[in-house]
């Protein structure tokens, strides 16, 4: 039988996911721009407060779930660059940035280069068929 503590751990951790889980949705999967804030859009999907969310969630994966939304909006951002069919100004729109210089900056902050860049370089690391 388990005692109540684990009982909450286990229900924070299942939130965890769900947050997880969410993000990954929003950021991945979802054809719809959102039309409120990332936090008050998980609040509303989990029914929780987002500063209860935001504190279990930082205090489990050491980082914030700002910087974990970040994070995978940069990750796509890399997979829309490296498949060449939306330009930078179609990318900031299609993952809810307010600009080309908010994605651009938030880019650079995790990469260390710009998406210009960052594609310039994508492209070169590949080799022509021919030669692999």
């Amino acid at each position: 039988m388990k005692s109540g503590l684990e009982l909450i751990d286990d229900r924070k951790a299942v939130l965890i996911e769900r947050i997880k889980n969410i993000i990954v949705e929003l950021v991945h999967y979802s054809a719809e721009t959102l039309k409120i804030k990332n936090s008050e859009y998980i609040s509303e999907r989990l029914n929780h407060d987002y500063t209860y969310l935001a504190n279990i969630f930082s205090e489990s994966e050491g980082t914030t779930i700002e910087h974990y939304v970040i994070s995978h909006k940069v990750e796509r951002v890399k997979e829309y660059l490296l498949y060449d069919e939306l330009n930078l100004t179609e990318i900031s729109y299609k993952l809810n940035y307010s600009s080309v210089a908010h994605l651009s900056s938030q880019f650079k902050k995790v990469t260390g280069l710009s998406p210009t860049v960052y594609k310039q370089l994508q492209i070169n690391q590949r080799k022509p068929l021919e030669n692999v």
